[in-house]
């Protein structure tokens, strides 16, 4: 197994700088090991279609196994199998699970749709949010999920498709723009922003790391701000904005969101959610309601995530 220090040696050497400068020693070290091991697979099952119980029992009988989730009774840690093994199954191409980061789940629980609401996914593609926001509601409301990538935005229709959702128009849009054509008109808003996507640095993946610099975080701030924006502005009073995203990075977490508080009429709801391996938002030099974001450390069960929950006041 790599040892930290030649993990260091891999990576960005600016990227470990901002690391020891963001976190404490140990904070660093453990984030580091998070990226040396492959990671398990996981899914969910779609409920549209299917449920837990006779999922377990049909990976049994595959003799696939498997663990479940504490915080989410739909996932599980798949322990002997792999993507390509689990695509071969009729239960994937059916759609009735699908193939899900454990962290990526978190930010629609976080948003808690319901039955009825109006929903927009600003950066929708490829699928994997909404529709586990789509599930959550049961198919009864209106999800309005964004893409501004064609190819990715097919992908997004092939995935809804799939898996059975019926409330979902898909738009082919900048991102940036669509909140001055939706102003005040969604219940609740998930803004899964674009990013440097540090929490899914993998060591033995280069690709995983090998374009992150300093330069292009800084070009992604610019953006997620604009997005946040757009956000903000098609989001009803009293509403509920979710923004996150699979980095580490406190410019791209607490710097914008920072930003945003300064800027708009909001506040930072406290996350419920007992993850194990998470911590609560940096608060040093930025606003203290930050301290009810969660930011959830890579490891082999996990993505490194940040996940906060805003609440636009009237």
């Amino acid at each position: 197994m790599e040892s930290i220090a030649r993990v260091k040696n891999k990576l960005p050497i600016d990227f470990i700088t901002e690391l020891n400068d963001t976190f404490n020693e140990r904070i660093s070290d453990k984030i580091l090991s998070g990226m040396i091991e492959n990671r398990y697979t996981t899914m969910r099952v779609n409920t549209l279609k299917y449920d837990i119980n006779s999922l377990k029992k049909n990976l049994e009988d595959n003799k696939i196994e498997f663990k479940s989730v504490p915080w989410y009774e739909d996932a599980l840690i798949i322990l002997n199998a792999n993507e390509n093994i689990l695509q071969s199954l009729d239960l994937y191409k059916n759609g009735y699970i699908y193939l899900q980061s454990l962290s990526s789940m978190i930010p629609p629980l976080v948003l808690e749709p319901k039955e009825n609401e109006k929903i927009l996914d600003l950066t929708a593609a490829p699928g994997s949010k909404t529709t586990q926001i789509a599930a959550l509601m049961k198919n009864k409301g209106y999800i309005l999920a964004n893409e501004l990538d064609k190819i990715r935005c097919e992908k997004l229709k092939y995935n809804i498709n799939l898996q059975g959702v019926k409330i979902c128009e898909v738009i082919n849009n900048k991102g940036e723009e669509l909140g001055d054509n939706y102003i005040n008109q969604f219940d609740k808003v998930l803004l899964d922003t674009p990013c440097s996507g540090e929490g899914r640095f993998l060591i033995e993946d280069k690709k995983t790391y090998e374009n992150w610099s300093t330069s292009e975080v800084d070009k992604l701030v610019k953006l997620q701000k604009e997005l946040f924006t757009s956000a903000y502005k098609a989001l009803k009073p009293e509403g509920i904005l979710v923004y996150s995203t699979c980095t580490l990075n406190k410019n791209e977490n607490e710097g914008v969101l920072n930003w945003a508080i300064n800027k708009y009429n909001l506040e930072i709801e406290k996350i419920n959610m007992d993850i194990k391996n998470s911590l609560n938002g940096i608060t040093k030099g930025y606003n203290k309601q930050l301290k009810n974001a969660i930011r959830v450390l890579p490891n082999k069960k996990q993505e490194g995530f940040f996940v906060v929950k805003i609440i636009k006041k009237a």
